[in-house]
């Protein structure tokens, strides 16, 4: 039997800036989880962060104000839900993951020595460049959310365009020299699948990364 699937809260931490939109990445050490990459701000729902009658989601929110506060130092407000990933079944430890856009709320930024590496205000462009660029490691669910938000000029702008969050069901499909990411409604994603020619797949053959949605 499957052991059963752990909830995790994502804080994808936003501030206005000089050049636009900024959001906050943290580099993780090159040990541990997701090793030398850079993430947004969050981790697993502790017993703590559960309260009776509340639901995953809601959980997961407090985990990542949480994480946030343990992991940047700072503290976030207005949180709304983004997305919520479901990681691929071949994931050795598997965490279905809650996103919530978060306002930054005016702290200095002091990373948690040992768990973070260093962290950074940096606009979505410049990070999406970065990672074209091979300097910047960076996982699906976080490329995917930084090629989303490169649309907006301001955080209220990034807040107006929340309404349904957005569910990723991932599959991975291996291909000769790399990997594509396939989420429902790509032809062919094989529990949710669209049309002939329907794509909503990231293909990671080499850089720059390939999405595809249409």
């Amino acid at each position: 039997m499957d052991a059963p699937m752990r909830v995790a809260g994502t804080a994808v931490v936003l501030r206005d800036g000089a050049d636009g939109l900024e959001v906050l990445l943290l580099r993780r050490p090159a040990t541990g989880s997701f090793p030398g990459a850079w993430v947004f701000p969050g981790g697993r729902v502790d017993p703590g962060d559960e309260r009776e009658g509340d639901d995953e989601e809601r959980a997961a929110l407090r985990a990542a104000v949480r994480e946030t506060r343990e992991e940047a130092g700072i503290g976030i407000r207005d949180l709304a839900t983004l997305s919520r990933w479901v990681p691929p079944a071949e994931t050795p430890v598997r965490f279905r993951t809650w996103f919530f856009l978060a306002r930054e709320s005016g702290d200095p930024l002091r990373p948690n020595p040992g768990e973070i590496e260093e962290a950074v205000w940096m606009t979505p462009g410049r990070a999406s460049e970065r990672h074209a660029e091979g300097e910047l490691t960076l996982f699906p669910p976080t490329w995917i959310t930084l090629d989303g938000l490169r649309a907006y000029r301001t955080v209220d702008d990034a807040f107006a365009s929340v309404s349904a969050f957005a569910r990723y069901e991932t599959r991975m499909q291996k291909l000769d020299s790399g990997m594509r990411a396939l989420w429902a409604g790509d032809e062919e994603h094989p529990d949710d699948p669209g049309a002939p020619g329907a794509r909503h797949r990231l293909t990671m053959i080499a850089l720059p990364w390939v999405y595809e949605r249409g």
